[in-house]
């Protein structure tokens, strides 16, 4: 057997700490400050607990720049350290592993940070300092003050300071690749970035920097509707007013503190980027939340604070683990809790943020099924009238004309006397005019069966259809008027890819209608959406469109006179009614629109010298 002591050279740690720990140089700022934030904490315990005399109002840390000096100083008024404690909690570094591990991680990316708390904030000082100088003095009644000072190497030196109230200060010697750490403005910047909503004061050279409460940390019971939209005018003072918003608070089986805003959606919304920030203990760590927040939530904006998120020894990156997708999960349901009180405690509120927020809802409900069960209630749709319902009010109040079929149209401004028509009837029709309500409606589908969606122009219902004047009479060749008048349309249109029939239509005013059966437009429109440019693989699935003309209509009817006198016209206004018929339903191609107004400049000329 063999036995021997791990050895870590310190020499190489520094360097390791300053190049590689963190990605982002400023987070120096971040982590003196944060430290001193937990010096001062200690005093208040330690108050608690009648060790020591202190008032809450004197309590502060000060940062001061020293341009001549060439220093950046962090003091505090917290614990302070007496010479045995800047030994243990300065002088030695603590950190897990064997050379070789050190060797390991020297060599990986900058994205790559190792898994951990090692207590190394102090050591992100020398990423901007040649050399860093501490001066302190403990709380404890019979301290000296101690002057820790050390370049960076791994020899440092230890003396009597000269610090004569509690307290530390950190004197930073700033190295000349990195003076604009000697600028007001820029530490300004990265003081108000990390640490605006620390709890004790913190002065940039006598002027405060942390002047606004953290609302989140305030129980909801406490806040205002103006608190919250001031909140969200300094977080964002270039934004609109949120439409609402959700207060955060959870003490088990994690910690969690936040306020997430529901904004006015923008066109170009980024999906893949998250615009809530993440804090942990009130200290900023990253503005991307996107590993919390489930992608069809990342719209929101906002704070998310917990103390139980693992972050990298850096406090700089999430690292993904059971909490957090616990918290992913905990965060959709408290939004569609709030979503649904909403909807029944201020429908009119709700309603009029529906515009908004709606894009959220039907992508949450596409992307997880826990969203969907949670918000299925308060899915509403317009329908053509201009008033709101859910799939169920639907369904209970349209059975009797429509069993389990929900009727809808993409667009109820272009529908034309069509639309019109089922309006007549009493047939409600919902609008699904987003993108997004193609997918939705395949979906619930799957949830609703055996109810199905159809889109007004896929079939004739039988309630649009005056059965009373239906041309049903045999000829001496067996055929009825509405037979030979679809022969006759059929043949002047000439085209294998039409099917014309004939039908008692329940008005006059509308000559033909366009209709395509549900599941081939939906297939049609899939493979548009995959490439909009490949027409040759798209025909493949392009359906035959069926031409319903109305017996009932005065135009179709002269039309089919017209034919014994002038049969060109007649064709003209054969191809004028179908065509009419696509524009208005949106179906005609682009391709056949110089020869659509060609054949409508003819017709004129003809009908006026005629």
């Amino acid at each position: 057997m063999q036995k021997g002591t791990l050895q870590i050279h310190s020499e190489n740690i520094l360097p390791i700490i300053k190049k590689w720990l963190y990605s982002d140089r400023d987070i120096f700022a971040r982590e003196l400050i944060s430290n001193a934030c937990d010096a001062i904490q200690k005093v208040k315990i330690l108050r608690d607990q009648n060790e020591i005399q202190a008032k809450d109002d004197e309590f502060r840390i000060d940062v001061t720049i020293d341009k001549d000096k060439h220093t950046l100083k962090f003091s505090d008024n917290g614990i302070g350290m007496d010479a045995e404690e800047v030994k243990k909690y300065i002088a030695q570094i603590a950190f897990s592993g064997a050379e070789e591990f050190l060797s390991k991680y020297k060599s990986k990316d900058e994205g790559e940070q190792i898994i951990g708390h090692f207590g190394l904030g102090f050591y992100s000082a020398y990423m901007v300092a040649d050399k860093v100088e501490i001066d302190t003095l403990s709380f404890k009644s019979d301290a000296e003050p101690v002057q820790w000072i050390c370049d960076g190497t791994s020899d440092y030196e230890m003396d009597k300071g000269t610090r004569k109230t509690r307290g530390t200060d950190i004197i930073l010697y700033i190295g000349k690749d990195h003076e604009e750490c000697l600028d007001t403005s820029y530490i300004k910047k990265i003081l108000q970035h990390y640490c605006s909503f620390l709890p004790y004061p913190i002065f940039l050279d006598s002027q405060p920097i942390n002047e606004h409460e953290p609302l989140w940390v305030k129980p909801s019971s406490e806040c205002t509707k103006d608190d919250y939209l001031n909140f969200y005018r300094y977080l964002y003072p270039f934004e609109e007013d949120p439409l609402f918003w959700v207060h955060l608070n959870v003490d088990y089986p994690f910690r969690l503190k936040g306020i997430l805003y529901f904004p006015k959606v923008k066109k170009d919304f980024d999906l893949n980027k998250s615009s809530v920030s993440l804090y942990c203990n009130r200290v900023f760590v990253s503005d991307n939340c996107k590993d919390i927040i489930p992608n069809y939530l990342s719209i929101l904006k906002g704070i998310i604070d917990s103390p139980d998120i693992p972050l990298n020894v850096s406090r700089s990156y999430l690292q993904m683990d059971k909490t957090v997708r616990q918290l992913s999960g905990h965060i959709s349901k408290k939004v569609t809790d709030s979503l649904s009180a909403l909807y029944k405690t201020e429908h009119d509120r709700f309603i009029k943020a529906w515009e908004d927020c709606s894009i959220i809802v039907k992508l949450g409900i596409l992307e997880d099924n826990k969203f969907y069960e949670r918000a299925k209630d308060f899915l509403i749709w317009q329908n053509t009238k201009r008033e709101w319902t859910s799939i169920q009010e639907y369904l209970e109040k349209n059975r009797e004309k429509t069993k389990d079929k929900i009727y809808y149209t993409l667009d109820d401004k272009h529908g034309g006397h069509f639309l019109d028509i089922y309006l007549q009837k009493g047939i409600e029709i919902l609008v699904a005019s987003h993108p997004i309500d193609q997918f939705l409606i395949q979906f619930l589908e799957g949830k609703l069966a055996p109810v199905k969606f159809q889109r007004i122009d896929a079939e004739v219902h039988e309630d649009i259809v005056d059965k009373s004047r239906e041309k049903t009479i045999l000829d001496a060749e067996g055929k009825t008027e509405a037979v030979k008048l679809a022969d006759f349309i059929s043949a002047k249109l000439d085209n294998d890819n039409i099917v014309v029939e004939a039908k008692s239509l329940a008005t006059e005013t509308l000559p033909g209608i366009i209709l395509m059966d549900e599941n081939q437009r939906r297939m049609r429109d899939y493979m548009m959406r995959l490439d909009p440019n490949e027409k040759e693989k798209q025909s493949a699935f392009m359906p035959k469109r069926t031409f319903v003309v109305n017996t009932n209509n005065p135009l179709v009817e002269a039309i089919h006179k017209l034919d014994k006198s002038n049969p060109e016209l007649a064709k003209d206004l054969t191809l004028e009614v179908y065509e009419l018929a696509l524009l208005s339903q949106r179906e005609m191609e682009p391709q056949m629109l110089n020869e659509f107004i060609a054949r409508s400049n003819r017709i004129l000329e003809s009908l006026l010298n005629k």
